[in-house]
């Protein structure tokens, strides 16, 4: 006698009780065995008998948010965590009731969607093969992980990582989101593939709101798909001409996320996508082994402890069977994302894999592991659906460990490196770009995340102190403003090209440092706070002011209709008034030599260039 089993839900509450149906092949009175396995820990948490066509399940209240298994086996045969077949090897989800750090969504939704793939009617595959389904239900034995097991391997990972995890089936996104607020990170992992649009829409709210995404997977967020029948049905057409919704209301539409009428590129959430990104199937899967990241920027916080450098190799075999990636270019070398296929320009490239040859086995493309901010949270992905298989390499492990560790934390804006800096260089940042001066040289890169070397740009007079308003103001144009070595601020237009310096006026005796903010010049000179209004100094009427103290000021810049300072470990703001006033500290700030701002973020200069949010105040 062989059983067959499917559960009445994917995930349920401790305390709770979960239904199983239960069936014979031969279409006898069910008889047997169930255990219940934790498929992290693989602990056997449950033996008990089946006698007949339903079997309940009251989850004791101690039972940990986890993963678990339900083999079923027929009668005779001692209980074991063999299941008859996989279709009675049943998957759900016991979800968490405190405050774990981690949430965990497990992607039923995909293993239903390859539930019976090849069977007329019965699967959502084979993709353009006529006869597959366009709705598929939970009510039927199967959906279980693939025979590759995409997602074990991180699972298996997290009980020695020291977090708290708690788990939660991914349809628990589209109509709970209040479970995302409890935790902050929210991990997925391996191959979660179909989505709803409410799913879309809660976890860009979590991480626009601070929650942090970790993705340690690819081919993430491919297709969009409807959710009927109280949840236990899922349809996706696949086919804008076949889904009839795309008449009516057309963003709900079950095509790929990226393709008309839904027009909402997954790059948006995730910076990658499979679009880009290559894939070996079959017989071929087996190249998944030759394949190795390559470090593209070893200084960024993913990679701390992990020893690599520029250029260095890790992770093979983590990579496959599908990979996703954002669409860039080199620029002296280093990768920067296009934007032209949705990804956020402030995506920032951190490994690439160039499988363009995949093209011979299945689809040819990269893998562009990389990170981004999404309103106040962070997106992390690995771009492979792989990456835990490989978690046995102390690379792929660190890097795992320095994403979780860092989005749990409680902490507020940090600065993270963005390139390298100029030996001893005053900056300025203006129309995007950003502007370093150092010993008679004027030098120029893209003010952005990724770690681009600077440009040659012009010759320079010998700066002290560099700066740049906000917007323009009478006698304070926008552009590049800086203090000589001989006490005059000089003008000069802010282009990666030749141009003319301009003199306009006295600095302040001894600055060394300038910040351009509300049509005033402030300068720290003489262990002082000084102030001069951008007019006076265009007439040549008035004089420097000394409004405040500033003895431990080594650097200073306006931003947001505030002044920013640092000293030799501490950032500081204050409102740009003209006498004294209360510096407000914002955390630490070690090693700043130059700071400068633009487009709410901070720009520091020392032994490394980096930057954080402008944001505590």
């Amino acid at each position: 006698m062989k059983l067959t089993a499917y559960a009445r839900a994917c995930a349920v509450d401790p305390g709770k009780n979960l239904d199983f149906v239960i069936a014979c092949a031969d279409r006898a009175h069910p008889l047997g065995h169930v255990t219940v396995i934790d498929v992290p820990t693989g602990q056997v948490v449950l033996v008990d008998t089946v006698d007949g066509p339903h079997w309940s399940l009251e989850v004791p209240e101690s039972w940990p948010s986890s993963l678990y298994r339900a083999a079923f086996r027929g009668d005779g045969r001692a209980a074991s965590t063999v299941a008859d077949s996989p279709d009675a090897d049943v998957h759900f989800v016991v979800r968490g009731t405190g405050d774990a750090e981690v949430l965990v969504s497990v992607p039923f939704l995909t293993w239903q969607a390859y539930n019976r793939a090849g069977e007329p009617g019965q699967g959502l595959y084979y993709a353009e093969e006529p006869t597959r389904a366009a709705r598929v239900g939970f009510d039927r034995p199967g959906g279980g992980p693939p025979p590759q097991e995409w997602e074990h391997g991180l699972i298996r990972w997290l009980p020695g990582s020291g977090l708290r995890v708690a788990y939660c089936a991914n349809l628990d996104l589209h109509d709970q989101p209040e479970l995302l607020a409890r935790h902050r990170v929210l991990v997925v992992n391996g191959h979660d593939e179909y989505w709803t649009w409410e799913m879309r829409d809660h976890v860009e709210a979590y991480v626009r709101g601070g929650g942090n995404l970790a993705v340690f997977g690819a081919n993430t967020c491919w297709w969009q798909i409807r959710l009927e029948d109280g949840g236990r049905t899922m349809v996706c057409h696949r086919d804008a001409v076949a889904d009839p919704v795309a008449r009516t209301d057309p963003s709900r539409t079950t095509v790929e996320w990226s393709s008309a009428p839904v027009n909402r590129p997954e790059n948006a959430l995730t910076g990658v996508s499979y679009r880009r990104g290559a894939g070996t199937w079959g017989e071929h899967m087996v190249k998944m082994r030759e394949e190795s990241y390559r470090v593209r920027f070893a200084d960024h916080w993913v990679f701390a402890g992990t020893g690599l450098r520029d250029g260095d190799e890790f992770g093979r075999g983590a990579l496959g069977y599908e990979t996703d990636a954002a669409d860039f270019t080199e620029v002296d070398g280093v990768p920067r994302v296009t934007g032209r296929d949705g990804t956020p320009p402030g995506f920032v490239i951190l490994a690439t894999a160039d499988l363009r040859h995949w093209r011979h086995y299945g689809q040819g493309g990269h893998a562009t592991m990389g990170v981004h901010r999404l309103g106040q949270g962070t997106v992390f992905t690995a771009a492979t659906v792989n990456w835990g298989a490989a978690l046995a390499d102390p690379v792929v492990d660190r890097i795992t460990r320095n994403v979780l560790d860092r989005f749990t934390q409680a902490a507020g804006p940090q600065f993270e490196p963005i390139g390298p800096a100029v030996p001893g260089a005053v900056l300025a940042a203006c129309e995007g770009q950003l502007f370093a001066a150092s010993g008679g040289v004027l030098r120029v890169r893209e003010l952005c995340g990724q770690n681009l070397g600077w440009r040659e740009a012009d010759s320079a007079p010998e700066l002290v102190a560099l700066g740049s308003p906000r917007e323009a103001y009478r006698g304070m144009p926008l552009g590049l403003l800086g203090v000589t070595a001989d006490g005059r601020i000089v003008y000069r237009d802010p282009v990666p090209e030749p141009a003319p310096w301009r003199d306009l006026g006295d600095a302040a005796a001894g600055t060394v440092a300038l910040a351009c903010v509300n049509a005033t010049y402030f300068a720290v000179a003489q262990g002082g706070l000084w102030a001069r209004t951008a007019a006076s100094l265009a007439d040549g009427t008035g004089a420097w002011q000394r409004i405040d103290n500033a003895a431990e000021v080594v650097a200073l810049t306006g931003l947001s209709s505030l002044l920013f300072a640092t000293t030799r470990d501490r950032l500081l703001a204050r409102p740009p008034v003209d006498g004294p006033a209360p510096w407000i500290d914002l955390g630490p700030a070690d090693d700043v030599s130059a700071l400068t701002g633009a487009a709410g973020m901070l720009v520091a200069g020392g032994r490394s260039l980096r930057w954080r949010q402008a944001t505590g105040v």
